[in-house]
């Protein structure tokens, strides 16, 4: 592969290395995976390009780590705009992630045993399926962690919970779809509003400064006050956007990302949409392209929305009933899709996305892959870095956890057979043909060095999170237990919240 020269002369501010021009070692399509932070950047004249990790912007210049570990810094005004777009985002970001360490600090100082925050959506703060509690006990005893409190009167469904600000939001159905907010401290109702559905829920609200916004199996998507839940505005995807109820129902946790509310409507016209967080005006709504409507069953999937850098194109990534595809979050459009892993029946769980790079997987056999995020010109292209039959990794639901370079989830159709993939490479590091404590699907969430699998038929097991081989460390069986237990567990400040149809527990982790 042709070496590209790229460098930087610090006197005169050029995109040349410090003293003389180097080369720089080929890009390998996945070898940079484990580093979620490493990109290609490109100059204004596109001419010149490295691939290195944002370390810091100092006086104007944006100080890059090479894959070699040597440092150079570049003006800013010398990066092409999307490289200059990329920096501000990041260093926002990293802004934005400090202060939330300050104030997780300032709980510890105050006597607070875990460093955690609120669990304010899906998947939890960065939907990635991460807690950040610690403290936890390590080992379980035989009739599982301490049962703080358990509650009834949620109404059914397979809803997950959301918390922020002492406050738990979920939905069930009574009569009909309901959207629940609870007191933390000990599961007491604070209030309910009506979303309209008749079909039970399977998506977890968001919860967004003062506004908290839910989506029924119907379509219906609500937006209310987080703390007295009158109602702010409402749709219909039907209605609103001419979708199709998917065969199971919209099963979607929707994605507040500022002031703008995604969601996954699923039509032709409307495969995905911006909403004002304030009005629910529409901002932009993505058509979806005849090209992309390939294999799958077509319309909405059941994953939720995640947001991705990939490129240096800010864009927001979502698994459909055709495939995994990427929206630009500027404006809404169309930039790719992918529908190697995409099946016939049920496209689930939430795309993994790290860097560059998407990892996806589906059930009924289809598979999984590694996704490489391009850039081109305006535009961003995925490249398949490898992809793994269903017979080697596949995720019917549960959803999946990357933790340190390594996937770890449940493995095979309707099955939750504990596994662990390198991403970067794909390799098996172990598990895929072993069961667990448990049967069916297992749910999955990591916190404080180890996995939590939730199983279909209501166990729940402590594996550790380590690619070296299968360590299971406990297991219990919760207190009750109603159906299929789909719903995903969370763990913040220290608690293990699962949801049980009409029943919430809540266990104590706590050393």
């Amino acid at each position: 592969m042709t070496r590209i020269a790229y460098g930087m002369t610090g006197v005169l501010g050029l995109c040349l290395f410090v003293g003389t021009v180097a080369s720089l070692a080929p890009w390998r399509s996945a070898a940079l995976a484990e580093d979620a932070s490493v990109r290609r950047w490109t100059d204004t004249s596109g001419k010149f390009q490295i691939q290195a990790a944002l370390v810091d912007v100092k006086d104007g210049k944006a100080v890059l780590k090479r894959e070699g570990g040597d440092e150079v810094s570049v003006q800013l005004s010398r990066l092409s705009r999307s490289d200059q777009q990329y920096v501000r985002e990041e260093m926002s970001r990293r802004r934005a992630s400090r202060a939330s360490d300050e104030i997780s600090t300032a709980k510890q100082d105050r006597g607070s045993s875990s460093s955690s925050t609120d669990w304010p959506q899906w998947r939890g703060p960065n939907r990635d399926g991460i807690s950040l509690s610690t403290g936890l006990i390590d080992q379980w005893p035989a009739e599982g962690p301490p049962l703080a409190w358990q509650v009834r009167g949620l109404g059914s469904g397979f809803a997950s919970v959301a918390i922020s600000h002492g406050k738990i939001y979920t939905q069930g159905k009574r009569a009909t779809t309901q959207l629940i907010c609870l007191n933390e401290s000990d599961g007491a109702e604070l209030w309910r509003a009506e979303l309209g559905g008749g079909n039970d829920p399977t998506g977890t609200p968001t919860v967004a400064g003062d506004v908290v916004v839910a989506e029924d199996n119907d379509g219906n998507l609500l937006c209310a006050n987080a703390q007295t839940g009158e109602k702010l505005w409402s749709k219909n995807f039907g209605q609103d956007f001419g979708a199709q109820r998917p065969t199971w129902g919209f099963s979607e946790s929707p994605l507040v990302d500022g002031d703008r509310v995604i969601c996954t409507p699923g039509s032709d016209n409307a495969v995905m949409a911006a909403l004002d967080i304030r009005t629910g005006n529409v901002i932009w709504s993505c058509a979806l392209p005849r090209e992309a409507r390939g294999q799958g069953h077509g319309g909405a999937g059941y994953s939720s929305p995640v947001i991705s850098h990939g490129g240096g194109v800010k864009q927001y990534v979502q698994l459909m009933g055709n495939g995994v595809i990427g929206v630009r979050a500027e404006d809404g459009k169309f930039l790719w899709g992918y529908s190697r892993i995409a099946n016939g029946t049920a496209n689930i769980p939430t795309p993994i996305v790290s860097g560059d790079f998407v990892f996806c997987a589906s059930g009924y056999d289809a598979g999984s892959a590694l996704l490489r995020l391009v850039r081109r010109g305006s535009d961003v292209a995925a490249q398949e870095v490898y992809f793994l039959e269903g017979r080697t990794f596949q995720n019917h639901h549960g959803g999946m956890v990357l933790k340190d370079g390594y996937v770890y989830s449940g493995h095979k159709h309707n099955q939750g057979f504990p596994i662990c993939l390198e991403m970067k490479t794909g390799k098996i590091m172990w598990g895929g043909e072993m069961r667990g404590p448990g049967t069916g699907s297992a749910a999955i969430t990591y916190a404080d060095g180890n996995l939590i699998y939730r199983y279909q038929d209501g166990k729940v097991a402590l594996i550790e999170a380590t690619p070296r081989e299968y360590r299971l460390k406990s297991q219990f069986t919760p207190v009750h237990k109603d159906r299929e237990s789909w719903a995903h567990p969370v763990v913040v400040g220290g608690r293990l919240y699962l949801r049980e149809q009409d029943v919430l527990m809540c266990y104590d982790l706590r050393k």
